[in-house]
């Protein structure tokens, strides 16, 4: 009989690649994560993974056993969903991993609509940048995650998970009030000049230079934050420029600044849980006000007294 906490285990190591990693993740220890793979080979009678530089990765019995543990733990995923259901599942806490933007523009006013609708639906938040959210929902440390396509990231048909598209983001061109572009700058236009972003690892870094690269040049980050108010911060003080979500910049005071439309760059934010699990009780709301707070957020951030260009 195969233990699927070892199952768990299999997964973890796969997914981040070294045995020290996938225990930290699991909050086990190396040694502890090392006896439930030996004890899981021997269960199934073959190696497993296999030694790659100072990492491991998988033989191929170790990916046929992968794939059906991605099968196994989303039926369970799926068990406790069902048994959840028919215990009606009015009360209980779910741990949301979400990036600093979506907090402000979804996740919170989903939480005060859950409030009236669901309040015995307790909503624990964890600010997740990058992509962290993603490695918390599948090690298990959030319930669902808020996140940001970028290169790399699972796709629609990864097996592990199950996505919501929540709303695809445009960006805004920031530059200092008295640049010389000032009144009708482009990607093009601001090739050249120093360049605020976050770092890399982050996947709005992953956007911005893929949009500059389609416009013929590679931008020259000399100031990095995942913070964009420390990005505008330091866009006011004659710093640089940057592209920014334009979420990011819907509640700031733009003052000394300058903010133009750009054509084509544009961050896709989406849901996910663990499949198997989305029709749990607690997760089904909770996905349903995620996206009713979505539709309406593309608009250009409302500045009056410094509108948005074109």
């Amino acid at each position: 009989m195969i233990d699927t906490r070892r199952l768990r285990t299999l997964r973890a190591v796969a997914d981040h690649g070294t045995v020290t990693a996938a225990a930290a993740a699991l909050h086990l220890t190396p040694s502890a994560v090392s006896q439930q793979l030996v004890a899981l080979e021997h269960e199934v009678g073959h190696r497993l993974f296999t030694r790659d530089g100072r990492g491991v990765r998988l033989t191929a019995v170790g990916r046929i056993m992968l794939g059906h543990a991605n099968e196994v733990l989303a039926q369970l995923e799926r068990a406790a969903a069902e048994v959840a259901a028919y215990a009606d599942g009015e009360a209980g806490e779910v741990t949301v991993a979400c990036f600093s933007t979506a907090i402000s523009a979804v996740l919170s006013p989903t939480i005060a609509a859950l409030r009236r609708t669901h309040p015995g639906l307790r909503v624990r938040v964890r600010d997740a940048e990058g992509d962290e959210g993603l490695a918390m929902l599948l090690d298990g440390e959030a319930d669902l995650t808020v996140a940001v396509e970028y290169r790399g990231a699972p796709d629609a048909a990864d097996r592990r998970l199950s996505r919501l598209p929540l709303y695809a983001e445009p960006f805004d061109l920031v530059l200092p009030r008295d640049h010389p572009e000032a009144a009708s700058a482009s990607l093009v236009s601001v090739a050249s000049d120093t360049w605020i972003g976050p770092y890399p690892g982050n996947p709005v870094h992953d956007v911005i230079t893929f949009a500059c690269q389609q416009a013929g040049f590679t931008p020259d980050f000399a100031h990095s934050s995942d913070d964009f108010r420390a990005v505008v911060a330091l866009v006011k003080a004659g710093a640089g420029v940057a592209l920014v979500p334009r979420l990011a910049l819907r509640d700031m005071t733009l003052t000394d600044v300058v903010v133009h439309q750009t054509p084509g760059p544009e961050r896709r934010v989406f849901a996910a849980v663990r499949r198997g699990a989305g029709a749990h009780p607690l997760l089904r709301p909770l996905l349903a006000g995620l996206r009713a707070a979505s539709p309406t957020l593309t608009t250009s951030p409302e500045q009056p007294a410094h509108p948005v260009t074109t």
